[in-house]
C-alpha cells in the first residue's frame, strides 16, 4: 500500500520535531525551516511545489517569528500561501495551525486569540481547514521550554496526536 505524502510547513516548531517517527502511516515532507516568517515561506512555496510529489495533506504552521519581531501583518502572506497551496494541490486537505500561546511579554493571550481568530476566519474563506492547538496548549506552561517559544515532547506528544485526528476526522467526511 502506498503511504500518502503529509506536506508539514513551518518555522522550527515544525522543523525542531520527528514528524515521520509519530506519524508513519503518512510519507512525512517536512519543510519547516527554524527563523522562518510568513513572508519567507511565501517565497519558499514555488520552489517547494516544483520539487515534490503532490501531497494528499498539508499542514501550515508560520506566524511565530513574525510575533517575535512585532511583525501583525503577516495574515495576507498566510492568505497567499494558502492559495497557492489550494490552487497547486486541488485535491490536497490544506490544514492551518493555530498560533500556540508563545510566551512572549509583548504578546497577550487576547492578541493571539484575535490573531487565530483571523486564521480561522480566512480558512473559512479560503476552503481550507483550520486546526486549533491554542486551546489545547493554554493552560499548560509545561508545553513550553525555558524560551516560551519551543515546545517540550510532551506538547509535541499532544500535537502530533491531535493532528491525527483531525486527519482522520477529514478523511471520514
Amino acid at each position: 500500500m502506498t503511504q500518502s505524502n503529509f506536506l508539514f510547513l513551518g518555522d522550527s516548531l515544525i522543523a525542531d520535531f520527528d514528524w515521520q517517527t509519530r506519524m508513519h502511516h503518512f510519507n512525512i515532507l517536512n519543510y519547516g525551516l527554524p527563523g522562518e516568517t510568513a513572508q519567507g515561506l511565501r517565497h519558499r512555496i514555488p520552489s517547494i511545489i516544483r520539487e515534490i510529489e503532490p501531497p494528499e495533506l498539508v499542514l501550515v504552521m508560520i506566524g511565530t517569528n513574525n510575533l517575535i519581531i512585532e511583525d501583525y501583518s503577516f495574515l495576507e502572506h498566510l492568505r497567499q500561501i494558502t492559495i497557492l497551496l489550494t490552487s497547486a494541490f486541488p485535491t490536497a486537505e490544506v490544514i492551518t495551525n493555530s498560533l500556540l500561546p508563545c510566551q512572549l511579554p509583548w504578546v497577550t493571550l487576547d492578541t493571539l486569540q484575535r490573531i487565530n481568530g483571523s486564521i480561522d476566519a480566512m480558512t473559512q474563506l479560503t476552503g481550507s481547514c483550520y486546526l486549533d492547538m491554542f486551546s489545547k496548549f493554554k493552560a499548560n506552561s509545561d508545553f513550553f521550554r525555558d524560551d516560551g517559544i519551543h515546545l517540550t515532547p510532551k506538547a509535541y506528544d499532544l500535537w502530533s496526536k491531535s493532528i491525527l485526528e483531525f486527519v482522520a476526522f477529514l478523511i471520514e467526511d
